[in-house]
């Protein structure tokens, strides 16, 4: 008895004792601060301090493309723990998104924490065990007081696999010592680096759009929780000093002055603890909030105060010798990064009552009176409006459909004007009056305003001309009869079909191509416009004929089983069309499979290979071989039919350039994007010049002269803004359209590009030009004055025919961020229906 008694009580002891004493990571990890933790390893830390803590609880939120666990780990009080979901739930009620109050639980102050959106930036993550720790600590009487009234909601790493990548490799190529010269390998990250998710997207960049998986996981627990307080932690160049806020401008109009006021006491608070330590920082500078899609941009527009810290650090390997001649370490900037995120969480937590009061009155504003000058956007009935529904369900922005016809008047996002116009059933209306009001305002007013030109990122994003859909920003409420959903009528399909028809109108129309070719069934595409009785086949549409298809068991059946995703499908029981335009004619034309290759590696952008290739393994899920460029001589060419050359600079031989044009005259296709096109430019045999004649070039060389002649003359402290008279770092602009072309089929009357470079062609000769800017083009965000007098009549997208195959020129990147919905048509026009 006596034995047992003392065998429990050494147990409750040294049980007490464990809870009273918190492993560090330093403790954890053995070599924490001197090399990259592996990811293994953060998750095992983190698994410590949940068993050995009562101030944290994990949940598990998603998977990454790679099957890594994405995770966010709730820290507080006990009580507060205890009430987490009720905490959660009277939060959404006190902005309207939830009906499930309870006033026994007191209101808590919620800070979101997010490290290592982009892989390579690592001591964020290796920050956020220190940050946990600190929180944790049972010694920490001061963190104990914050979470009273403070839920933090810690997510260690936005971007497992990038940091795994990133990892790995930084492991594998260490030696015992650290190598702080520039010139060592730990320095110099190899293709395609860590900075980026498994396909290559930048995740910083997808907040709003939400293409990701991570980013579609993370952001369906974010909006189940909306923080006032978010801060997204990176690192910069290894010679940056540490950023914190206030942001750079341009700040959007529509942020609140309670958020800028908690920037100030951030920059102070933070200031005060950087002094301390002789730590370099600045604030202020370069980094905005204005693009919608980043860490700290959509939290803002969603009412909290987002906030960007960042900290030399890429290309620091383990160690770095700064231009100073000062080193930075690992623990140099877990360190900083530590200090600056523990700041924020006492900071949020002594300003809860301003911060909560700036919260609701940030949405109950937005309720009041829109931001913007509209209370409705109107987007007209379309194919592409399936898609548009998608990512408003993604951002918790309602939405609903006309259920009857009215008049209205508004701003016409496709010419820029004021217009009549007719709202008829199942067009798609956006409500600014509305508990996500600013972030629906700032994703579809039409012109953003740009108080400082000098912007981190692209300026115009309007989604009515990214997706295609024409659409009206309406200044007044409507009152209308609406419903929540469009109905649609399942197909009773014939016993015997003649052929399927699949309109060409959206993503889904390239998905249904994409199935149909992958199971051996063969499919024509509309040239022109045929009407088969009462039904109109518009130029593109796609047609699936029993004719075609004989050895096809169960046709009816089998077809519509794949085409079924398309709803607006239709059937034909004759090919006798009534304009002249039989199924069997000329009108019809069958399609090619795409046999695709595409090359990656050094020298092609990351992220612009990154969206091809998410385009066709997760758009539409279509087989593609990728080969580095550096084994491009092992890849017998001719056992494929189609070539992608995402944007980079491509290193070929005279060779090599040979072998792809005897390729391309004998039947093959090459789809160059941006920077790529320059592989074709002023190469004998194509079309491809900057200058239309030697002119043309003379004069724009004369023009040239001409300015630097003027340069001489101007002041020092003005280069910076006036080299952006020459820029466009991200605008939406006009394009007239080849219509009877097929890259140009289901795109409408217009295509509005986003274009991110200054590169500019005049219409090309011997060539089809099937967009181009035209003379008085309209554009949105900012454009240089420079750039915006060269852009007139040059091409955008362009198709040159050699032989029996077709180089595709692309200007612009149609897949930019793989959000550019109409660009994803095009794109798709050019891999499907161009033979």
């Amino acid at each position: 008895m006596t034995k047992n008694f003392y065998a429990a009580l050494f147990f409750i002891t040294t049980s007490i004792s464990a809870l009273a004493q918190l492993k560090s990571p330093t403790e954890f990890i053995p070599s924490y601060g001197k090399q990259i933790s592996y990811y293994h390893q953060v998750e095992d830390y983190f698994k410590y301090l949940t068993e050995n803590s009562k101030l944290i609880k994990k949940q598990q939120y998603g998977l990454t493309n790679e099957q890594r666990d994405l995770n966010v780990y709730f820290i507080s009080s006990p009580e507060n723990l205890e009430n987490l979901e009720q905490i959660r739930n009277n939060n959404l009620a006190s902005i309207g998104l939830s009906t499930a109050k309870n006033a026994a639980v007191e209101d808590k102050i919620i800070v979101w924490l997010s490290f290592n959106v982009h892989g390579n930036e690592f001591a964020g993550t290796e920050s956020a065990m220190t940050v946990a720790y600190e929180l944790l600590n049972p010694s920490n009487e001061t963190s104990k007081q914050w979470l009273k009234n403070t839920v933090v909601v810690l997510d260690p790493c936005i971007n497992p696999d990038g940091y795994s990548r990133y990892g790995n490799w930084l492991r594998e190529i260490s030696g015992k010592k650290t190598h702080p010269g520039l010139y060592d390998r730990e320095h110099m990250e190899v293709w395609p680096g860590g900075r980026y998710n498994h396909y290559l997207f930048d995740l910083n960049r997808d907040w709003a759009w939400q293409t990701q998986a991570e980013s579609q996981q993370r952001l369906k627990l974010y909006n189940q929780w909306m923080p006032q307080v978010h801060t997204d932690v990176h690192e910069m160049s290894y010679n940056s000093p540490y950023f914190f806020p206030p942001a750079a401008e341009p700040l959007h109009e529509f942020i609140e002055q309670y958020q800028k006021d908690f920037h100030n006491v951030l920059g102070k608070n933070i200031s005060q603890k950087f002094d301390k330590q002789n730590w370099m920082y600045n604030t202020r500078e370069r980094f905005d909030l204005f693009y919608p899609s980043y860490g700290d941009t959509y939290p803002t527009y969603n009412g909290a105060v987002g906030l960007t810290l960042e900290q030399g650090g890429i290309g620091a390997g383990r160690e770095v010798t700064m231009e100073n001649g000062t080193n930075v370490t690992i623990k140099d900037r877990l360190t900083h990064h530590a200090t600056a995120v523990l700041t924020v969480v006492e900071s949020a937590a002594s300003q809860k009552e301003v911060l909560l009061k700036g919260f609701r009155d940030f949405h109950a504003n937005a309720r009041k009176k829109a931001k913007g000058i509209y209370n409705t956007y109107v987007l007209k009935s379309n194919a592409k409006v399936e898609q548009l529904a998608e990512l408003l369900k993604k951002n918790d922005i309602e939405f609903s459909y006309a259920d009857a016809s009215a008049s209205a008047s508004g701003f016409h996002y496709q010419n820029k004007k004021i217009e009549s116009f007719k709202i008829e059933p199942n067009d798609l209306l956006i409500k600014a009056d509305q508990p996500r009001s600013v972030l629906a305002q700032v994703l579809f007013e039409p012109n953003q305003k740009l108080n400082d030109s000098l912007s981190y990122d692209i300026t115009a994003w309007a989604l009515p001309l990214a997706y295609g859909i024409e659409g009206y920003a309406v200044k007044n409420a409507l009152a209308l009869k609406t419903k929540s959903s469009i109905e649609i009528v399942p197909k009773t399909i014939p016993e015997s079909v003649y052929a399927f028809y699949v309109p060409w109108n959206s993503r889904v129309s390239a998905q249904v191509v994409s199935a149909l070719h992958q199971a051996s069934i063969k499919v024509r595409s509309a040239m022109k416009k045929a009407v088969f009785g009462t039904l109109t086949i518009e130029p593109g549409g796609l047609i699936i004929s029993r004719a075609d298809n004989p050895k096809i068991a169960d046709f009816e059946k089998t077809v519509s089983e794949i085409i079924k995703i398309k709803s607006d499908y239709s059937f034909i029981s004759t090919g006798f069309s009534t304009n002249s335009k039989d199924i069997g004619g000329e009108n019809f034309v069958l399609l090619k499979a795409p046999k695709i290759l595409m090359l990656s590696g050094k020298g092609i952008v990351s992220t612009e290979f990154g969206a091809n290739w998410h385009y066709l393994d997760e758009v539409i899920k279509y087989p593609v071989s990728i080969v580095e460029t550096a084994n491009f001589n092992r890849v017998k060419l001719y056992n494929y039919n189609t070539l992608i050359l995402s944007d980079g600079s491509y290193d070929f031989s005279d060779d090599q350039k040979r072998q792809i044009d005897d390729w391309i005259k004998n039947g093959g296709k090459v789809i160059a994007m941006s920077n790529a096109i320059s592989l074709f430019q002023d190469r004998e045999g194509y079309a491809l010049s900057m200058f239309a004649s030697k002119e043309d070039k003379e004069k724009s060389e004369k023009e040239q002269r001409e300015i630097e002649l003027k340069k001489r003359f101007l002041d020092f402290e003005g280069s910076e803004r006036r080299e952006i008279s020459g820029t466009i770092p991200g605008a939406i602009i006009e394009n007239k359209l080849d219509k009877t072309y097929p890259m140009a089929f289901g795109l409408g009357n217009t295509y509005f590009s986003l274009k991110t470079n200054e590169r500019s062609f005049s219409l090309l000769k011997n060539a089809i030009n099937v967009a181009y800017i035209p003379k008085n083009f309209l554009s949105y965000g900012f454009v240089g004055n420079d750039i915006k007098k060269k852009l007139p009549e040059t091409v955008s997208f362009a198709v040159d025919r050699r032989g029996d195959g077709n180089v595709i020129y692309m200007m612009d990147n149609p897949l930019f961020r793989g959000f550019w919905e109409n660009g994803i048509l095009l794109f798709s026009n050019s891999l499907f229906l161009i033979n």
